[in-house]
């Protein structure tokens, strides 16, 4: 994971009508809205909630 690395992650799919647990996980990206894209660190705890909502998700390496 380096320094710090960064992803770009963007709401791609509506999280509307979905699991509790997948809504938790959007919002615990800091994601609102359909294709906001937010940037954020890195981690276990973010490449894990990426990984559950994947299919909802775009992703870049910053």
């Amino acid at each position: 994971m380096g320094k710090n690395k960064q992803l770009k992650v963007t709401l791609t799919r509506s999280f509307h009508g979905r699991l509790a647990s997948h809504k938790a996980c959007v919002a615990g990206l800091g994601l609102r809205r359909m294709h906001q894209s937010v940037t954020v660190i890195d981690t276990p705890e973010n490449r894990g909630m990426i990984n559950k909502v994947s299919y909802m998700l775009s992703v870049e390496e910053v």
